[in-house]
């Protein structure tokens, strides 16, 4: 598909460079969209999504955390707020499929949580997976790559606590490239992972290059 001749009213040259129509199986990202989010399978090179629409986000099969075994049954988070981009998104359940890919939000403008990996809140990396747009419009996670360190992260829990974290640092990786064990390995303290696509869009294999991932510590 190639991005739509019509300039997005927040985004024009940006946004029409990246937009792409998400397929029909929102895998890590995709079902019938094109968004964008992790992963791909340690050691292995990545694994593309089931659908052409599907490909933005997803990436590949990430590895299941070591610190997820440790996982506390606590109340689930439902809500994503980061003040600094404006974020304020419902959260989907996220799993893999049968080949080991990280399914998308079915929603453009809300978030996944990565629930067979680390709850947030708990000791390790929970993951946290959004779109960043569609064939025609911006999706939750467009301005991702614009947070700063120190930016805060909010996730509301299903009992009505919060659980706050702090911006660390951001990177932009390919794909190809995709450091598994940093972001979906074991960690000492709390952490979040943020993740979502980016460009350049690759036409022939229907799906964004890299991935930009935000790395966060839990904050009192």
């Amino acid at each position: 598909m190639v991005p739509p001749t019509t300039p997005n009213v927040r985004r024009t040259a940006r946004v029409r460079s990246r937009l792409v129509a998400f397929g029909g199986a929102l895998a890590v990202i995709g079902i019938a969209l094109t968004g964008c989010t992790p992963a791909p399978a340690p050691a292995a090179a990545p694994t593309p999504v089931a659908s052409s629409a599907a490909s933005a986000l997803a990436a590949d099969a990430p590895q299941e955390p070591a610190a997820a075994a440790q996982k506390v049954a606590s109340a689930p988070p439902i809500r994503v707020r980061i003040p600094d981009i404006g974020v304020d998104a419902p959260l989907e359940d996220l799993h893999r499929d049968s080949s080991g890919v990280l399914l998308p939000p079915e929603e453009w403008m809300s978030a996944g949580w990565y629930v067979d990996g680390v709850a947030p809140g708990e000791i390790g990396p929970s993951v946290i997976a959004g779109h960043v747009d569609t064939v025609s419009q911006v999706a939750v996670f467009v301005d991702l790559e614009k947070l700063q360190p120190g930016a805060r992260v909010e996730v509301d829990l299903a009992d009505g606590t919060t659980t706050a974290f702090q911006v660390d640092r951001t990177i932009d990786v390919s794909k190809k490239e995709f450091p598994t064990a940093e972001v979906y390995g074991p960690t000492p303290d709390a952490q979040l992972r943020l993740i979502t696509c980016n460009g350049p869009f690759d036409d022939a294999e229907h799906r964004y290059a890299n991935n930009i991932v935000v790395f966060a510590t839990r904050v009192a």
